[in-house]
């Protein structure tokens, strides 16, 4: 699939059959993320592939409590509405974790500090596309207290649970999104 191709047409899923992911079909979309670039090539990342029933079904209650909670918070009535019943659905879910410590030099930078979660996205983006050119579906997901996410997934203290990515074969297909113009969104200093 041509790469232009694949990002136009990968969308969010949210609807999964319940057909296993080969570990084959696994192994190549972490691999695509492994090729994502870095700051000072740190590849500051790890992933933790879930197929476990009951630690998904954990997932959910977390990520359903901080549903509910940010509800209450903001008064969004779209959250009300939101469903996340993908979490139980997705044959897979793969964490990304992001090491800190791996950041490069932006953390000598005003502000910086964010290179390791940087290299973590762009290695998210490969792992969509990846997921996509075969055939499957995704869901970046970050609804979650990281607290609780460490706990459920036993993740190191010094490491960061970034996003959860749902991943299966889409139970159908999903319609084009509205995205702005590159004009509306672009300003060029010559």
């Amino acid at each position: 699939m041509d790469i232009f191709t694949a990002m136009k047409e990968r969308r969010s899923c949210r609807n999964f059959m319940p057909d296993p992911v080969s570990n084959e079909v696994l192994d190549k979309i972490l691999e695509a993320a492994t090729w994502a670039p870095s700051a000072a090539n740190n590849q500051p990342w790890e992933f933790i592939v879930v197929t476990n029933s009951e630690i998904k079904n954990n997932i959910f209650t977390e990520s359903e409590k901080c549903r509910k909670a940010l509800f209450e918070k903001s008064g969004w009535k779209w959250v009300d509405r939101y469903k996340i019943g993908f979490v139980n659905e997705a044959p897979v879910i793969i964490a990304v974790i992001g090491d800190p410590k791996k950041t490069g030099a932006d953390m000598f930078l005003e502000g910086g500090g964010l290179a390791y979660q940087h290299g973590c996205a762009a290695a998210i983006q490969n792992m969509l596309l990846a997921a996509h050119a075969l055939g499957l579906g995704t869901l970046w997901f970050t609804l979650f207290e990281k607290k609780t996410i460490r706990t459920i997934l036993k993740i190191d203290q010094a490491k960061e649970p970034l996003a959860l990515i749902c991943l299966g074969k889409p139970l159908a297909g999903s319609s084009p999104t509205p995205r702005k113009g590159v004009r509306e969104i672009t300003a060029y200093v010559r």
